[in-house]
């Protein structure tokens, strides 16, 4: 059995059975059987259903967001606003089966065109830290592509997950198209990633796992899409508005406590303005209401587990130079105050490594030259932001950054109409936005010859 763990309270939420390799097996078999028919269905006939499931996530929006912010332990004001992501996400996707367009190609002898294909049984593995919205962004571009769907939830949080799998069901969706396996990575994950029918594997989650997951899909040459780990930078210049970028800073780290892939966990300050950005980001931070994650007030809520704790800890602890430290609630809960570290070198362990906790590293900077090189000493390239009033600094901050999302005067990483995804060791591929329907098709080409 699963034990599925309530971090605000450390009671038992849910007990769920596991899932093993039969079970994955016939998952996987389910949705191979049902993928002749699905691709079939006329594109206008997928869109609506799309659209029904977007409806079915907003009429049960306020039931899923309490227990996603259970699950989690996320505030109730952010999981609302992740269901509401998710419908959007299946109504933005539910335009696509009509617009999957191919090309018309000039060529001698003949009429050349292009179709976008579907991959077939698609398999995706989801993380625990937005697990409704992550599933969002992938099963919408695959099931308006015409792919079938494996799905392995996080163990610790998939809960919401299976209540998707009955609305889309509810929506009108045939059984089989999309599947939900609750069970081990190391288990129903890699029997999905080594699986000969599974044509592709799409995963969010650590660095350390999507390395793994490249090596074994090489094997039966699966596409992969991989949405990993990140220590991005705010980049913060003196010419900023100050008060707003110190404002803004704390909840770009301490969002989802931290847990969160775009985290700017490094906050880099021109030195001439460290003083002053230190000074608003105290009040920032130390004005932060951490608590029970079912309260409207609640700005940032337990961590995930015990475990997780106890890592984030590691970075914080009597050696650290901690400058800032918020207050959290005391007694059952994985509870950890935000903390700022300051000032750090970007050569630090905190500086380097992804804490995915409530910890930011301020990191002094002298000018933009070694803004950028501080900026880019990093394996990760996930999302980013630049504060200056300097629109033409900002272009050229902004291109210089070798990342995939970047912000200017803003730490926003994530809307449905627009690319998501890493450069570097944060990963391949693109989700949200148009460009996710590109890693969920193949491209076919089809020559027609008109001379006898």
């Amino acid at each position: 059995m699963v034990s599925v763990v309530e971090p605000a309270t450390e009671e038992v939420l849910a007990e769920l059975p596991q899932a093993g390799v039969e079970e994955t097996d016939a998952a996987i078999a389910r949705a191979r059987e049902a993928f002749p028919a699905w691709r079939r269905i006329a594109a206008g006939e997928r869109a609506e259903l799309l659209r029904s499931v977007a409806a079915r996530v907003r009429e049960s929006a306020e039931d899923l967001a309490r227990l996603e912010a259970r699950n989690v332990g996320k505030p109730i004001s952010d999981a609302r606003g992740e269901v509401e992501m998710v419908a959007d996400v299946f109504s933005y996707y539910a335009g696509a089966p009509e617009r999957l367009l191919g090309d018309t190609i000039p060529v001698d002898g003949g009429l050349d065109f292009t179709f976008r294909e579907p991959l077939g049984v698609v398999g995706l593995i989801t993380p625990w830290n937005f697990p409704l919205a992550i599933v969002s962004w992938k099963l919408g571009p695959a099931l308006a592509a015409g792919n079938t769907v494996v799905l392995k939830p996080a163990e610790l949080t998939p809960l919401t997950a299976l209540e998707l799998e009955k609305l889309v069901v509810e929506a009108g969706i045939p059984e089989g198209v999309f599947n939900v396996v609750v069970g081990q990575g190391r288990v129903v994950g890699e029997r999905m990633v080594e699986h000969p029918d599974v044509a592709k594997v799409a995963f969010t989650g650590s660095t350390e796992v999507g390395r793994r997951i490249a090596a074994r899909a090489a094997e039966t040459i699966k596409r992969v899409t991989l949405e990993l780990g990140g220590k991005s930078a705010n980049v913060i210049f003196a010419d900023a508005d100050l008060e707003r970028a110190a404002a803004a800073a704390p909840m770009a780290v301490f969002g989802n406590a931290g847990q969160d892939c775009c985290a700017r966990s490094r906050i880099l300050v021109e030195r001439s303005a460290l003083d002053r950005f230190m000074s608003a980001l105290e009040e920032a931070v130390e004005a932060i209401r951490v608590g029970d994650p079912l309260d409207d007030s609640t700005e940032m809520g337990p961590l995930i587990s015990a475990g997780q704790r106890e890592s984030v800890a590691t970075y914080a602890d009597d050696d650290a130079p901690i400058a800032i430290r918020g207050s959290a609630p005391e007694g059952k809960g994985y509870w950890f105050p935000p903390t700022v570290l300051c000032p750090v070198s970007n050569d630090d362990r905190a500086a380097r490594e992804e804490i995915f906790g409530p910890v930011a590293c301020v990191i002094p900077f002298r000018d933009e030259e070694e803004a950028v090189r501080l900026a880019n000493d990093t394996i990760y390239g996930l999302s980013g932001s630049v504060w200056t009033r300097d629109g033409a600094r900002a272009l050229r901050v902004a291109r210089a950054i070798d990342t995939g999302v970047m912000s200017i005067n803003s730490n926003n990483s994530v809307r449905v109409t627009t690319p998501f995804g890493g450069f570097k060791q944060s990963g391949t591929g693109r989700e949200l936005g148009p460009h996710a329907l590109e890693h969920y098709t193949e491209l076919k080409n089809v020559y027609y010859a008109t001379e006898g």
